[in-house]
């Protein structure tokens, strides 16, 4: 029977960490750590990101700012509020929530999050600092995944690490960070041939690709680390991951449930993130 990974009890256990940094913070400098939050539309999912987000600061004793724009917001005022909060010395962080509303360019507004307040990543001098494998903000939820490695004890030295997945915001991240971390990495992808064979070879297995219950038992190598990133609902409605739990559970030796595993993790990152800013500007 595979050992689950507990990604909610590390999560609180890094919160409490983050509490008592935010905390020496403010009694060296006088000033609370400060994100900002952008939430443009009313998108359903968006707001309870951002709900959660703002919960997840005040836990920690990081002041959050919120900004509520509606729908109809043009690219000229989303972008003016981003370079108002770059210039705002209170904000160490600024987080707009994605996706934004089709009639914005997403790229030309995150843009204008320079690379120190950029606490979620994203950014070209980020990424690229990350391939590069220089100290810089990271993705939260790829971070995270390294963190959950690291806590059980998984060192990715010399080991074939397979990512599911290659999106900006988790499968490129989360194989630079292995590569850095001196895996051998494969990235895979809806063009890759081949594909069981591959993951089959997988010390450890990252999967983000979005798709309920993809990842079935003769796909998982026996003792691997299995890390499901996926968050999607199964034929019942029912909360589940990209891979399928109940048949990979008893292979792999380490593994992540849905929820509770990876998902706590992103936005404790976030908030670790946003403690490494405030002090850089510093």
């Amino acid at each position: 029977m595979s050992q689950l990974i507990d990604g909610k009890a590390l999560a609180a256990k890094l919160r409490g960490q983050i509490r008592e940094q935010a905390q020496e913070y403010r009694q060296r400098y006088g000033e609370e750590i400060g994100l900002a939050v952008v939430l443009v539309g009313n998108d359903p999912a968006s707001e309870v990101y951002v709900r959660n987000k703002i919960k997840a600061c005040e836990e920690v004793g990081i002041r959050s700012y919120s900004y509520r724009l509606p729908a109809e917001t043009r690219q000229e005022q989303l972008e003016e509020l981003i370079d108002t909060l770059v210039e705002d010395r209170r904000v160490h962080g600024i987080l707009v929530q994605l996706p934004l509303p089709k009639h914005l360019d997403e790229r030309a507004a995150l843009s204008r999050i320079p690379a120190a307040k950029d606490v979620d990543g994203f950014c070209a001098e980020n990424v690229g600092n990350l391939a590069m494998g220089r100290e810089t903000l990271v993705a939260c939820t790829p971070h995270g995944v390294m963190k959950m490695l690291e806590e059980y004890g998984v060192d990715p030295k010399g080991k074939r690490a397979v990512v599911l997945g290659r999106s900006n915001i988790v499968g490129k991240p989360m194989a630079m960070l292995l590569l850095n971390a001196d895996a051998t990495v494969t990235v895979c992808h809806s063009k890759t041939q081949g594909l069981q064979e591959i993951c089959a070879q997988a010390d450890i297995l990252v999967v983000a690709i979005g798709r309920a219950k993809f990842v079935t038992a003769d796909m998982v190598k026996e003792g691997a680390v299995v890390i499901d990133v996926g968050m999607d609902r199964d034929e019942n409605g029912k909360l589940c991951g990209d891979v399928d739990f109940a048949s990979v559970q008893g292979k792999a030796s380490l593994i992540t449930p849905v929820p509770g595993g990876v998902g706590p993790m992103t936005i404790t990152m976030l908030l670790y993130n946003t403690v490494v800013a405030a002090r850089r500007s510093k």
